[in-house]
């Protein structure tokens, strides 16, 4: 027969999953995120030059953001705990607010495919944030505490379910992203070659 500890700790051990599920989908977001932000400044860096010399500095910005982005990210994965949650939610807001006056501002700069990249990017930002918001919320007490029943539990079966859904929803924002950045356009499509072989 189990002890009353035993039966206690069941629940516990089942609330953990949707936090884990909440960490996995965060976790794709934020690299998706940095690998966008990684392209926008590979644009930005092929695009500068003496008549847009501040292109330099925004993807010197671009490039810093989606290094760290890339860091905190696999940090949180590893620790099971996104580092710096205050600072980081403040860094994560500020950078949706630079996405969202990078496609305002630079409708008209003919660089239509970075915009794309940026609403890419402003996407998966605020999904992060969204996600670690609700973590932040659950930090008290993962297993939930009093008020918590059954329906805040899922079961392995549906944590890999919601993890899959999840990769999926980061890819389809973040393949866009990349393919309208200039890398993404000089990108030579799966199964094609960069030249002929055969001579005409």
């Amino acid at each position: 027969m189990m002890t009353s500890q035993a039966i206690a700790a069941v629940p516990a051990t089942q609330g953990t999953y949707r936090s884990d599920a909440v960490r996995l989908f965060a976790g794709f977001a934020g690299l998706g995120a940095a690998a966008v932000n990684l392209a926008v400044a590979s644009s930005l860096f092929a695009a500068a030059g003496a008549d847009f010399p501040g292109r330099t500095a925004g993807a010197a910005a671009a490039l810093l953001w989606g290094a760290a982005l890339l860091g905190w990210t696999v940090a949180g994965l590893t620790r099971n705990r996104f580092p710096m949650p205050r600072a980081s939610a403040l860094l994560l807001a500020g950078a949706a607010a630079t996405h969202v006056a990078a496609v305002v501002l630079g409708a008209g700069s003919g660089m239509a495919g970075l915009g794309i990249s940026h609403l890419a990017a402003l996407l998966l930002t605020l999904m992060i944030l969204a996600a670690t918001s609700w973590l932040g919320r659950r930090s008290p007490g993962v297993a939930g505490g009093p008020g918590r029943n059954a329906s805040g539990r899922l079961g392995a079966g549906t944590l890999l379910a919601a993890a899959f859904a999840g990769a999926l929803l980061v890819a389809a924002i973040t393949t866009p992203g990349l393919a309208a950045s200039t890398a993404g356009q000089f990108a030579v499509p799966h199964g094609e070659h960069a030249g002929s072989h055969h001579s005409p």
